[in-house]
């Protein structure tokens, strides 16, 4: 008699042969341990050194070259760095430091400049023996990972009256051993690389603009060094030169270029203790978000640490020391709390450490616990003697901070709603909100869509298993612009709240949110656009986290439908139009429909053209750079009109199909 196998036992059965398959060898001895010798371990592996192999891996090749040579300056040797993007797409850094060392070094037999670019943890900056007392890079293996992963690489060092060259290819190997070129008045070090096309198969073209930013902001940060890049690839060549003498002084100016400045002064403290040197500028502006950025020696600590620590204990301490010292406060008044104090303000905090203890592996956030009062004694002593010497500042200070606590206040009873709501059961959620019957949040998806035509489409069209959709009716609140009272007043903003479930900066949580896309999807015209930025807006600055984990999309609807033979074709931008038009063979008068809503679309065309996971079109948003993002916010949606005008004025010229 034939036994029927079961659905059951044969998956069972499969996924026991597919675990047979994929079992290591059961003869697990010294011969299967592999030895990567030199650099082929950064080859095998290069994503742990420079984090991808895409567009930003392939300018972290920059940036290591480049801190070398920033750290020549943090030395006290270096007044210049070049770099420049050569007609090659190859990259040049020329520094007027000391010059990498051409001696032999004793335990590895080659040349300092042959070793520091072909053995890991090789260099000047570790320990009390070292060539820096303050680095950035301080494991030594910059130079030699950017060696590895290059096609060929040219070192030139002027040093001691000489000139020495070397040549590295194929991924580090050396092919042109150090020797003598002759007799030179310059000093310092030249690196000319070309990045592996076999390592960097997405891109290998490097970013004018990228690279433009960060060398600004290294400029900044490193008061009266010159940094110059210049593009040999177009004609006219592109180039630009950053010095500034005022340094972060100067940065925060740049940084409030696009706000209302609350009064002229930046504020500046600067000190140095146990060999740590702080130096931190800051001024208010007549926005509500708070804008800060630290550093430790030169590199951008996102997750902030230890000296942003002892920056905020030390304005929150002073604020409120001179409040009720000038009876701003009275004795049975609240304190200012350290959001209250921050309110509109752009600081930036840069510490220069000789031995930096950074969490994790990416130098996000600074640990050493030292700074934190080293960083509070000298902000809180010269802060307090700022507000002493200059009443009249230290008024319009107060004062906005005071109305930041009453708008903070005023809100803490709608927030504590919206907290409530978001903790009971599903029947709290938005009367207006379509949810899907899915509780996983790594399925589910929420549509946010502009007005109730649409959202009616897009709730008939889903896939209700794992689709969401909520509707927004009209433009929610321009948050840049608003306080936090009127933002927690919002019904649309409490909607999206509520819906999306992780509540909001301070206390964003992403793990308690019960989507992991939040699609925007919007009408392709003006107001759609308008109402695109709006959110994204709102999502920066309370949700910051759901774009820097990747989880907020825009969803891109088709701009086009040509009906030709009983069958559609849909286009979503010109150059597609133009496309199925040669290869259906139309005439140019041929009739097709240009889409201005998504309400225009039913349910069926706005599943097949949008919503689909099988066909659809989505971009992902991601922050690169919140510096850069914050200025882009700042001068789109802020207080001040004249950045929007001067945009206007230099991309109007850009624009097609406007809708008046």
């Amino acid at each position: 008699m034939e036994i029927k196998e079961t659905l059951q036992e044969k998956q069972k059965r499969e996924l026991e042969l597919e675990k047979t398959l994929e079992r290591a060898d059961k003869k697990y001895t010294a011969s299967n341990i592999m030895v990567l010798e030199g650099l082929e371990a950064v080859r095998k592996r290069p994503s742990m050194y420079i984090g991808s192999t895409s567009s930003t891996g392939l300018h972290h090749l920059v940036w290591e070259i480049v801190d070398n040579a920033v750290d020549e300056a943090l030395a006290g040797y270096c007044t210049q760095i070049e770099v420049t993007i050569n007609a090659d797409n190859t990259i040049t850094v020329i520094d007027d430091g000391r010059g990498i060392p051409t001696d032999i070094v004793t335990k590895t037999g080659k040349s300092a400049l042959e070793t520091v670019f072909t053995i890991l943890h090789a260099g000047g900056k570790f320990g009390e023996g070292g060539g820096y007392k303050v680095s950035g890079g301080l494991h030594g293996v910059g130079a030699s990972v950017v060696n590895a992963l290059s096609e060929w690489m040219e070192v030139n060092v002027y040093r001691d009256g000489f000139e020495h060259h070397i040549r590295f290819e194929n991924g580090g190997k050396c092919a042109q051993p150090t020797a003598l070129v002759g007799p030179t008045d310059k000093n310092g070090t030249k690196v000319t690389f070309k990045p592996d096309a076999t390592i960097f198969t997405e891109t290998t073209e490097f970013n004018y603009e990228t690279i433009r930013d960060r060398l600004k902001q290294m400029a900044f940060l490193n008061r009266g060094v010159k940094i110059i890049i210049s593009d040999k690839r177009v004609t006219p060549e592109l180039g630009e030169t950053f010095f500034f003498e005022g340094g972060i002084i100067e940065y925060v100016r740049f940084l409030n270029k696009n706000k209302v400045p609350s009064f002229d002064e930046v504020i500046y403290c600067e000190g140095r203790e146990d060999g740590i040197f702080v130096e931190v500028a800051m001024q208010y502006n007549e926005g509500f978000s708070p804008n800060g950025y630290s550093f430790c020696n030169n590199i951008h600590t996102h997750e902030g640490g230890t000296h942003e620590e002892g920056f905020r204990l030390a304005i929150t301490r002073v604020m409120n020391n001179y409040a009720h010292e000038n009876k701003y406060l009275k004795e049975t008044d609240e304190n200012f709390t350290n959001d209250d104090v921050r309110e509109g303000l752009t600081a930036i905090i840069s510490v220069k450490h000789p031995n930096p203890q950074y969490e994790g592996q990416t130098k996000m956030k600074l640990g050493n616990t030292e700074v934190r009062k080293i960083v509070s004694s000298i902000v809180g002593e010269q802060l307090a003697r700022f507000l002493a010497e200059n009443p009249k500042i230290a008024k319009k200070i107060i004062d906005k901070i005071r109305v930041a606590a009453d708008a903070r206040i005023a809100a803490h009873n709608i927030k504590e709603n919206i907290r409530r709501k978001g903790a009971l059961d599903i029947t709290t959620l938005p009367g207006k909100l379509a949810d899907c019957s899915s509780r996983d949040p790594s399925k589910c998806e929420l549509y946010i869509v502009e007005g109730n035509s649409a959202g009616g489409s897009a709730k008939n069209g889903r896939d209700r298993e794992t689709q969401a959709i909520l509707p927004l009716r009209g433009k929610i609140l321009n948050v840049q612009k608003a306080q936090l009272k009127r933002v927690f007043d919002n019904a649309e903003i409490g909607n999206m709240i509520t819906a999306i479930g992780g509540g909001m900066d301070p206390e964003f949580d992403i793990n308690k949110i019960r989507y992991h896309k939040i699609v925007i999807m919007t009408d392709a015209d003006v107001d759609g656009s308008h109402i695109r930025i709006l959110l994204l807006t709102f999502f920066y600055r309370f949700m910051r986290q759901l774009i820097e984990e990747g989880y907020v999309y825009i969803a891109q609807p088709p701009l086009y439908k040509v009906d030709y033979h009983q069958k559609s074709y849909y286009c979503y931008n010109d150059e597609q139009l133009e496309t199925v038009k040669r290869q259906l063979n139309l005439p140019p008068q041929y009739p097709f429909q240009r889409y201005k809503g998504l309400g225009e679309m039913d349910a069926d065309q706005l599943w097949e053209t949008t919503m689909d996971p099988t066909k659809r079109k989505m971009l992902r948003v991601r922050l690169e750079d919140a510096i850069e993002a914050d200025d882009v916010f700042a001068s789109l949606m802020g207080e001040n009109v004249l950045p929007r005008k001067q945009f206007i004025d230099e991309n109007a010229k850009f624009v097609k199909n406007l809708d008046i």
